[in-house]
């Protein structure tokens, strides 16, 4: 129903992005890593995915057609909703998820907070003949996913106004720390929480 908007980014947290479209503000949800290119005051074009629900509507936003693509495919899965997709775009690219599925890589799906052992084989299952080859280069290397959800934290931060620097320390400190180092929206916290400190 809504295919994209373009618009001023009037507003980013840890979660969402306000961009106000005609004299109207859409709140989209995004991933850490799309939060991270977004800067306030700045025009935007975001991929998007309206989803209907009984008691909400929600906009998702992402950075190219081909997160969006994937991001409506897993929910063809059984048992996995916006929510869980959105969780699997935020520690994975398209590319890595395609890699995964491709060779049966149930221990990159099960990073992915909310999937376990039998909901990673079931997404294998369902996905594997309709999601295509990783577009990348053959045999280059793919990122792991704790290095992924380091990056993306690392850019939420940077994005929400933090230098490279401090946003680096932080991150460095929670990832050493965390019991889940790709727990994209733990380390986000506990990084915000230590900058808040300092």
């Amino acid at each position: 129903m809504i295919s994209y908007v373009r618009g001023t980014v009037t507003g980013v947290n840890l979660t969402s992005a306000v961009v106000e479209v005609g004299g109207v503000g859409l709140q989209v949800l995004c991933s850490p890593g799309t939060l991270a290119s977004l800067r306030h005051g700045q025009e935007a074009q975001l991929a998007t995915s309206f989803v209907v629900r009984e008691d909400s509507m929600t906009l998702f936003g992402f950075l190219d057609e081909d997160e969006k693509a994937c991001f409506e495919l897993v929910q063809t899965a059984t048992g996995v909703g916006p929510k869980l997709a959105q969780a699997v775009m935020a520690v994975m690219t398209p590319d890595t998820l395609r890699r995964a599925i491709a060779d049966d890589d149930v221990k990159a799906l099960t990073r992915v907070p909310g999937i376990g052992q039998k909901g990673a084989q079931r997404i294998i299952l369902e996905l594997r003949d309709r999601i295509g080859a990783p577009s990348g280069a053959a045999g280059a290397a793919a990122p792991s996913a704790s290095d992924a959800g380091r990056e993306q934290v690392l850019q939420g931060l940077i994005g929400l106004g933090w230098s490279a620097k401090e946003a680096d320390k932080a991150v460095d400190a929670v990832v050493s720390e965390a019991s889940d180092p790709t727990d994209v929206g733990a380390l986000l916290r506990a990084a915000l929480q230590k900058l808040g400190k300092a």
